[in-house]
């Protein structure tokens, strides 16, 4: 009876539904961040220039979401993608079903700055950065990231 109520990391509970709403990789992500927080690390070496482009984007309001759309047609409409609110009415998202092989890269760049300890998970597919994640990119030269942020479309809030 014990044994079952013991934590063990090789079984999720995760039930098909959760799976559908990409919870898998985005509880990786706050695990990711968890081990940042716990561990006190903070590194802004080697950041990708996708993932220092989703701080400058970031850099005024924090807020950063992991969001896919499970019933879209297109496949690639249905990945999980890296939503980045710029104001309470606005945000960009980093995904292009021409191009998934950047949209790929650019949820990689947000493991990165989860990894980095520059990013806090909140509940569920919210984050936000955090005060090391605001400094660093307030620093940020818009021109040093000028192709990467152009590949984010812009969107209402309706939109998201």
């Amino acid at each position: 009876m014990l044994q079952r109520n013991l934590s063990d990391d090789r079984s999720t509970g995760l039930s098909w539904e959760d799976t559908g709403a990409g919870a898998p990789t985005i509880i990786g992500f706050a695990r990711l961040c968890s081990n940042a927080l716990a561990s006190g690390h903070v590194s802004t070496d080697g950041l990708s220039v996708e993932a220092i482009a989703l701080l400058y984007a970031a850099r005024e309001r924090g807020v950063i979401e992991i969001k896919a759309s499970n019933n879209a047609f297109d496949a690639i409409d249905r990945f999980l993608a890296v939503y980045v609110e710029i104001d309470p009415d606005t945000g960009f998202v980093f995904k292009r079903k021409d191009d998934p092989t950047r949209t790929i890269r650019f949820l990689d760049a947000f493991r990165e700055l989860c990894a980095a300890g520059l990013v806090y998970h909140h509940l569920y597919r919210e984050f936000s950065l955090t005060s090391d994640g605001f400094q660093f990119a307030a620093k940020i030269a818009r021109e040093d990231i000028e192709d990467a942020l152009s590949f984010a479309s812009k969107l209402e809030r309706h939109e998201w």
